[in-house]
């Protein structure tokens, strides 16, 4: 009983450990999202957006509202987003997406995760092409046909839709629809997805890897320790990598 009590102790660590991260990078976005349009989300598509995600991550509602205040004060940090790019163990490619008060620091950090694991920091441009941005909506699979949301969705720019399970919050497994579409098509497929009324749990612009590597599990879990010092990272709000 001990045993299994600390692995669902341990459990629920990761999951509060996941959920503190998920507050700290979409708090920023908001953050960014005002000063960049304002705060009034009807008018400002990158707010409503990361509103939105909040509420897929379960982010209380005070702290949405507090970030959006803390956005329209004059002693809130300016946050400047800086894409960082290089190759980790065995070829791995990788991109690292930041927001920071202070590049400086961030860039020393990005530089020494990568030099203590194996990795190397390259310039702009150096792994950046093996991924194509695309948008990713995941939402929840509940009453959905997944064959009948394509053919709905087919005209606003939905190029692949399919269903992938996950745990949620609580460790339970659960089904969500996840939508992609091309860059230049994220806004007018988020417009029909709010038009039609879809619970999106998350709509976010990504790098996918265009070809992936395969890895031994012993190399695999070098290139999964570097990518979790990134991710340990306060800067950090998304890491892609190559590594199928």
């Amino acid at each position: 009983m001990g045993r299994a009590f600390e692995f669902r102790k341990g459990r629920k660590m990761k999951r509060w450990d996941r959920m503190s991260k998920d507050f700290t990078r979409i708090g920023k976005e908001i953050v960014m999202a005002v000063k960049e349009s304002g705060p009034n989300p009807d008018t400002n598509a990158r707010l409503r957006t990361a509103m939105q995600n909040a509420k897929g991550v379960n982010m209380p509602k005070d702290r949405v509202e507090a970030a959006i205040k803390r956005a329209t004060g004059k002693d809130e940090k300016d946050y400047q987003e800086v894409v960082y790019e290089g190759y980790g163990p065995h070829g791995v490619a990788i991109v690292v997406e930041t927001a920071t008060d202070n590049p400086t620091r961030t860039v020393s950090n990005v530089r020494l995760y990568f030099n203590r694991n194996n990795g190397a920091l390259g310039t702009a441009g150096s792994s950046d092409y093996t991924f194509t941005r695309k948008g990713v909506f995941k939402l929840d699979a509940a009453g959905l046909d997944r064959d009948e949301l394509e053919l709905e969705l087919i005209d606003f720019g939905a190029e692949d839709v399919y269903e992938t399970t996950e745990e949620d919050e609580h460790g339970a497994e659960q089904k969500y629809i996840v939508v992609e579409s091309a860059f230049t098509d994220f806004g007018q497929l988020q417009k029909a997805l709010e038009a039609k009324g879809l619970n999106v749990l998350s709509a976010n612009l990504q790098r996918v890897p265009n070809t992936t590597v395969t890895l031994s599990d012993e190399q695999a879990e070098e290139v999964l320790t570097l990518i979790e010092k990134f991710e340990e990272d306060e800067d950090v709000q998304a890491v892609y990598h190559t590594m199928g």
